[in-house]
């Protein structure tokens, strides 16, 4: 196998394409519009000339300083190491004070990128073989009007999803009424995920939940309505409501979730690959869930072609991860592979070729790259 010659990050945006093109944009939440989107890429390259690719939010809002972490703190350290060190990189890497772990997540997806391609094989043999071909995906909507809501949710059930999620507001009132909408217009065809990412009261979780149940709209989940590390909070949650509750910010926390599981507090854990530390971290995150009889699902942060492929291997190799994955894929106006995955009926198909399974191409990373 080859040593890790040069690790390097690159900062590029891709926009989002409106809704009236197929798109998202503009993509409303309770904190923000996205009309495009900032990530970094991590570029690894061995002795031999094998490229491994992996990418990741760019954190703080300053792709500059993201890219500092990934070339000043973190190459230092994996330059010069072979590339089948990935469990002892990753568990051996300490940085005090700070959390690296969406930067792991990123730098380890591009080495199995690279493991695989100089093996010949896709990330899925690496980690044991896929148990599915296609990894089913979920819609995502931002915060419309009720009768807006409404015609895309009509949208995504003709393309074929079985799933939508969409964000909550700062009025739960108006959250109903778009739940509603949507669930009319589609004649109960499509499950509902709501995302109020950690912004509501627990008395607002209580009336949002009992407000759908009453008029016979069940949630597939409501997710993280509470801060993370609130385990009494999300037990007696639980307690009040048949609405089933999933954390997502919580699993990027390595030890939240087993004391979320420990108070029997949850339903449903939203892993990632990225801000949980990597696919191996991810896997372990999903087993804690699943010998607790807990569904998982894998979440999107607004994700490119890149760590789109990451989660397909990753999902494809894990039947614990047993709920549809987000997705925001079929959004992008452009993307950074050279042959981009297509969404077929609410599904991905797991990509085959060596690595992650896809290329990249690199005029397009170029033509989409950030001044830093």
């Amino acid at each position: 196998m080859g040593v890790i010659a040069d690790v390097g990050a690159v900062p590029v945006e891709l926009d989002l394409r409106s809704l009236e093109e197929g798109g998202l944009a503009p993509y409303v939440s309770n904190h923000d519009v996205v009309e495009s989107r900032e990530r970094m890429l991590v570029r690894i390259e061995t002795d031999a000339g094998t490229v491994g690719w992996g990418e990741f939010l760019v954190t703080m809002e300053s792709a500059a300083v993201t890219k500092s972490v990934v070339e000043n703190v973190i190459a230092p350290e994996l330059v010069g190491r072979e590339t089948t060190e990935i469990r002892d990189f990753v568990e051996s890497f300490y940085y005090p004070y700070v959390t690296v772990d969406p930067y792991l997540g990123g730098v380890e997806m591009a080495l199995w990128d690279v493991l695989g391609k100089e093996l010949g094989v896709p990330v899925h043999q690496l980690l044991g073989g896929a148990v599915r071909e296609e990894v089913p995906v979920a819609y995502c909507l931002g915060i419309l009007g009720p009768d807006e809501s409404a015609r895309y949710a009509e949208r995504a059930r003709r393309q074929g999803f079985s799933t939508l999620k969409t964000k909550a507001g700062h009025d739960w009132r108006e959250d109903i009424d778009r739940i509603a909408a949507m669930h009319e217009a589609v004649d109960g065809e499509l499950e509902f995920r709501l995302d109020p990412n950690q912004g509501w009261s627990p008395e607002e979780t209580v009336r949002v939940a009992a407000t759908l149940e009453d008029a016979g709209i069940y949630l597939q989940y409501l997710e993280q309505p509470q801060r993370a590390g609130s385990y009494g909070a999300y037990r007696e949650l639980r307690s009040r409501t048949q609405t089933p509750l999933a954390v997502n910010e919580d699993t990027y926390s390595r030890f939240n979730l087993h004391h979320l599981i420990k108070a029997d507090a949850i339903d449903v854990a939203v892993v990632d690959i990225v801000p949980g530390g990597g696919i191996l971290r991810t896997r372990e995150l999903a087993a804690l869930a699943t010998h607790a009889d807990i569904s998982v699902s894998h979440h999107s942060g607004m994700d490119f072609g890149i760590k789109t492929a990451a989660m397909l291997q990753t999902v494809a190799t894990t039947p614990a991860i047993d709920l549809a994955s987000d997705s925001v894929y079929y959004a992008w106006a452009d993307d950074l592979l050279e042959e981009p995955l297509e969404v077929s009926d609410g599904t991905i198909a797991v990509p085959d070729a060596p690595g992650l399974g896809v290329t990249v191409d690199e005029s397009r990373v170029e033509r989409h790259r950030i001044d830093v």
